[in-house]
């Protein structure tokens, strides 16, 4: 994510691994921060590459993200025990542009978890599901906290 400026309001600029995400976070704009102008930017090399030299399945994205929310609980003063859940197939779906497929796979998967105090999906790829779950479960995705901290840069400069 960067910031661009123009004139005296901005513009976000948005770097995204697959064209997928160029509508998540536009239909995110509308809802939470219309008047935000948006340039997306798609390189889907970034992803190839990435899987070419960081990780090998998705399965590895589990530590690195159990790692992270584990350092923002202790940031805050409050340990947390993390619990991991691999939705198999989903990313499948997400790699053949089936999007509302996979949304669909990590939501059922959301709405089986019956005792957590909060779920964290992992991957942005992840997003639709936010909100076709029915879990009373708080759930988040880095792409609307993600764009909420652009917009706050946008607008204080």
């Amino acid at each position: 994510m960067g910031i661009l400026k123009k004139g005296p309001v901005g513009v976000l600029a948005l770097l995204h691994t697959s064209p997928a995400h160029v509508p998540v976070f536009d239909d995110l704009r509308d809802e939470d921060h219309q008047g935000l102008e948006l340039r997306h930017f798609v390189d889907e090399e970034l992803l190839a590459r990435a899987r070419r030299e960081v990780a090998a399945t998705l399965e590895s994205t589990l530590g690195p993200t159990v790692a992270l929310v584990e350092e923002e609980g202790r940031r805050i003063g409050r340990p947390v025990a993390v619990r991991t859940l691999l939705v198999e197939g989903a990313w499948a779906r997400f790699e053949v542009g089936d999007t509302e497929g996979c949304a669909r796979l990590v939501a059922d998967a959301v709405d089986a978890v019956g005792d957590a105090d909060a779920i964290v999906l992992a991957q942005g790829s992840m997003a639709g599901a936010q909100q076709l779950t029915m879990t009373p479960i708080p759930v988040l995705s880095s792409p609307r906290l993600g764009l909420a901290a652009g917009a706050w840069a946008v607008r204080v400069g």
